[in-house]
């Protein structure tokens, strides 16, 4: 079998080498951060992952965490780079974290290796890294490059990569191809083989596509409100046709996450870089933008003012099944409540610990929804958690001093909201407004 390394431990490194480590493979994780890698070596999962702990437990035999990029890249067959790639202020993909792996991998690298961008990075990246492998080689090793982009959720990154839709490989030699061909047989998915370039595209045409979808709906759902149709039906009526399929048709209050708001912009950026521009992608990033304040737009209909209000937060995480607070609709909003003078008590099952690292006193964090609610006069519902989908509705009436909810991911059926003596205003469908009963 081929020995492989693994550059970075986010969610992109540290899920793959553990699903490799599964398929019986010896995978060597380094990472900059010794105490994280000593964590790792004792068996802690740094990231909130459904299956992932439970996975470097059972091959933690195959499975080695170090500092010491030497060691881990001199010996190695293959060597992914699982590297972050942060957006830069003009929205650029910031490549300096690839580089300086490039740099080390050839440095160190005492066989011929075929090295695995696995980060998403722009097209022609992988052409330009070749390029920086090959001038610092020592003499006699031989570099081949790989595209491999990764087409993971966070929440189901496991089974994402374990039950992959497609692999998509990108070489430009047999022999690079063969290599990955041989290592992703194990897993018994289609795999599509094509140029380096092309792999490239293909990440961010697939990302870009599905925040263009996501962006479309919350358009139509913005419509829907000003002429009385319902997006959730609207969308199951669109769900039904192969053509267009029912996922990613649920509006709500925009996208987030280390992905869509990265990618959408990085590729406008090349576009732009390249004197094209991508109308599509642009209208995406500003629907997105403006829909996040979407909730706070509400509130100005049931609260002229904010001051000295309660307000009960619900979900602080960009999606359900994350910590990952990249983007999330939270950051935008909670601010400006705090701004404009209200007491904010916040409720999420595990995104508390991320958010109390940037607002550590400037709020109150609840342990329970109940908590949270507790005399509040307004609620915000940020992220669908399964935990507030299966709330009894009538909670917000025992508990809020004046049960206005305002649901930014409609967790709720109109029906049963209907019954109570509430305000509920989601997104895309009427209004209730039954305080007087």
């Amino acid at each position: 079998m081929y020995k492989i390394a693994i550059a970075g431990t986010g969610y992109v490194g540290l899920v793959t080498a553990v699903c490799l480590a599964s398929k019986g493979f010896s995978v060597t994780c380094v990472d900059v951060d010794a105490d994280k890698v000593k964590a790792m070596a004792a068996g802690h999962c740094p990231i909130y992952e459904e299956g992932l702990p439970e996975l470097m437990k059972e091959h933690r035999n195959n499975l080695t965490y170090t500092t010491d990029y030497r060691s881990a890249y001199k010996d190695a067959d293959v060597v992914y780079i699982g590297v972050g790639t942060p957006e830069k202020k003009d929205g650029s993909a910031n490549l300096d974290y690839v580089r300086t792996v490039a740099e080390q991998i050839a440095e160190s690298a005492e066989k011929d290796c075929v090295v695995v961008i696995k980060s998403t990075v722009p097209i022609g990246t992988n052409q330009s890294i070749l390029a920086l492998l090959q001038e610092k080689a020592a003499k006699g090793v031989t570099f081949e490059i790989a595209s491999n982009p990764e087409f993971l959720s966070q929440g189901t990154a496991v089974k994402d990569t374990l039950h992959a839709s497609r692999i998509v490989i990108g070489t430009q030699t047999p022999h690079a191809r063969k290599v990955l061909t041989d290592i992703y047989e194990a897993f018994g998915q289609p795999i599509v083989n094509t140029d380096i370039k092309s792999a490239e595209m293909i990440k961010y045409a697939s990302n870009d596509f599905l925040a263009l979808k996501i962006s479309y709906m919350n358009e139509i759902a913005n419509l829907c409100e000003i002429t009385g149709a319902d997006v959730q039906d609207v969308a199951r009526g669109m769900g039904y046709d192969p053509r267009i399929g029912n996922k990613f048709l649920a509006a709500g209050i925009g996208y987030g996450g280390s992905c869509f708001p990265k990618d959408t912009k990085a590729l406008h950026w090349l576009a732009n870089f390249n004197d094209y521009e991508l109308k599509t992608i642009k209208a995406a990033i500003e629907v997105n933008e403006n829909q996040k304040l979407k909730l706070l737009k509400k509130s100005r209909k049931y609260c002229s003012s904010l001051q000295g209000k309660r307000i009960a937060v619900l979900g602080l995480t960009f999606k359900p099944g994350t910590d990952d607070l990249r983007d999330a609709p939270s950051l935008q909003n909670i601010p400006y409540l705090l701004e404009s003078g209200a007491e904010v008590f916040a409720w999420d099952p595990v995104g508390i610990p991320n958010f109390k690292k940037l607002y550590p006193n400037e709020l109150q964090y609840c342990e329970t929804i109940e908590e949270a609610l507790h005399g509040a006069e307004l609620c915000f519902i940020f992220t669908e958690w399964p935990q507030v989908k299966a709330l009894d509705p009538a909670v917000f009436v025992r508990q809020m001093a004046s049960p206005v909810i305002l649901d930014g991911r409609n967790c709720f059926d109109l029906k049963a909201m209907e019954a109570l003596p509430v305000v509920y205003d989601s997104i895309g469908r009427r209004a209730i407004r039954n305080l007087a009963k």
